[in-house]
């Protein structure tokens, strides 16, 4: 039982092309979540004064090309080949990576240059981040699309344990430029597992034409689908106001239990196990559904303010633990039931306003969360997210009330659902599948 059980949550692995891309993604990852420890210790302690604010400007300037063209990567993402676009992105943000390695370790960087290769790299993670959620589809088709999403959160979150500890280290003994080397050459991997696939095997849907107007249409489609539409409501506050930890955690090591650089990296470690948890979860669940996003985000706002009055460190760790299996597991089921939602000609354009909700948001919720840790301390940071996803979930938990079942599968998958109100139509009259 134990072996079938094991078997089913790692299957999707079973298919070529997504076996490369996982292990690509398992070196680039890796390195991301060092560069990611390591620009926000080098904005705190050697370009500013312990200043918040500015980690969360440099945090907020990596996603406002996600705000303000976020639409545009969707469009992007369902017209050209996703595997030509991701070879693109990840090209450039081992560029933006190579150079910010650059000017650190040759003493030359200063908080404006940071902010300006913050900037450039958020360009390629627009293009990137759209492109790369809806090809997970592609290369796994529709019956194995939510473990393969799993897997990749639990990359991530693998990443997220070993990243951000060997980051620690390195910063301890060499600085924070090597942590941003590292980063630059493990997007390698991810090129070449891209590379290395076989095109004729991808679930590839049919491209979407140039036209005029597919941006409002995406949106005019969102809007008239509540399974959607409520999902990225719910995406939008909680991205905006709780997922900041690159801002709070900094503040919350270093200032709150007066701790160095092993010290956050420490909290990011335990953070992250709990996230690996929460992705296995979720890898091992056939059929997502809203109760399970609800369960999630009650239990991580409950998780945040429990670790915002946590008296030790110790007890702030474990909560943490709580926070990271509670918030991987409502991200990636609301990522899941977005792609077994959305018709497959508009499932670019919603990842992308997912992409926007979670990220985009950034240059508004981090400079806020950043001034309110640098005004009131990084525990009434906690607070505040907290507050937002407990409210925020409250309010879906009442609504899905109205549209049960909207999240399910249409039958037929690949047929195009080109009027939104009968995509809405199409998807309310399927039957919830039962429980597993």
């Amino acid at each position: 039982m134990k072996r079938k059980m094991t078997s089913s949550m790692f299957r999707s692995l079973r298919v070529r092309n997504y076996r490369y891309f996982f292990l690509g993604q398992l070196v680039s990852v890796c390195g991301t979540w060092m560069q990611t420890v390591a620009l926000g210790w080098l904005v705190l302690h050697d370009l500013t004064d312990n200043s918040s604010l500015a980690v969360g400007v440099v945090t907020a300037l990596q996603y406002v090309p996600m705000m303000v063209l976020g639409t545009w990567g969707g469009v992007i993402a369902d017209r050209f080949d996703k595997r030509r676009v991701l070879i693109i992105a990840q090209s450039g943000l081992a560029a933006s990576a190579a150079v910010l390695a650059a000017i650190t370790l040759t003493h030359v960087a200063s908080l404006w240059s940071v902010y300006a290769l913050a900037l450039v790299g958020g360009v390629f993670n627009m293009l990137d981040t759209p492109a790369r959620q809806a090809f997970v589809t592609e290369m796994v088709g529709r019956e194995e699309t939510s473990n393969a999403i799993g897997l990749n959160s639990s990359v991530f979150n693998a990443s997220r344990i070993v990243g951000p500890a060997i980051g620690g280290v390195l910063i301890v003994t060499v600085g924070t430029g090597m942590c941003f080397v590292v980063n630059a050459v493990s997007y390698i991997a991810v090129i070449a597992g891209l590379l290395a696939m076989r095109p004729a095997e991808l679930f590839s849907s049919p491209p979407l034409a140039r036209g005029r107007g597919q941006v409002r249409d995406g949106l005019r489609y969102i809007w008239a689908t509540p399974a959607l539409r409520d999902n990225l409501i719910v995406m939008t506050v909680f991205g905006m106001l709780v997922l900041n930890f690159p801002v709070v955690l900094p503040s919350f090591a270093s200032l709150t239990f007066h701790g160095d650089a092993g010290t956050y990296s420490t909290i990011t470690v335990m953070m992250g196990i709990g996230a690996l948890g929460g992705s296995l979860f979720v890898a091992g669940r056939l059929h997502p559904t809203e109760r399970m996003l609800v369960a999630g985000g009650l239990t991580c706002g409950a998780a945040l303010a429990a670790t915002a009055v946590a008296p030790t460190l110790a007890v702030a760790c474990t909560m943490l633990v709580v926070v990271g299996f509670s918030y991987l597991t409502l991200v990636a089921l609301g990522n899941s039931l977005l792609q077994t939602t959305a018709a497959p000609e508009y499932r670019g354009r919603v990842l992308a306003v997912r992409a926007i909700a979670l990220l985009g948001t950034t240059p508004v919720g981090a400079p806020l969360i950043g001034w309110v840790c640098q005004v009131f301390g990084a525990r009434t940071g906690l607070g505040v997210g907290s507050v937002a996803t407990l409210a925020v979930f409250a309010w879906y938990r009442v609504s899905i009330r109205s549209y049960a079942g909207a999240t399910d599968r249409a039958d037929d998958w690949d047929e195009p659902l080109a009027d939104p109100v009968l995509a809405m139509d199409t998807l309310v009259d399927q039957p919830r599948p039962a429980a597993m």
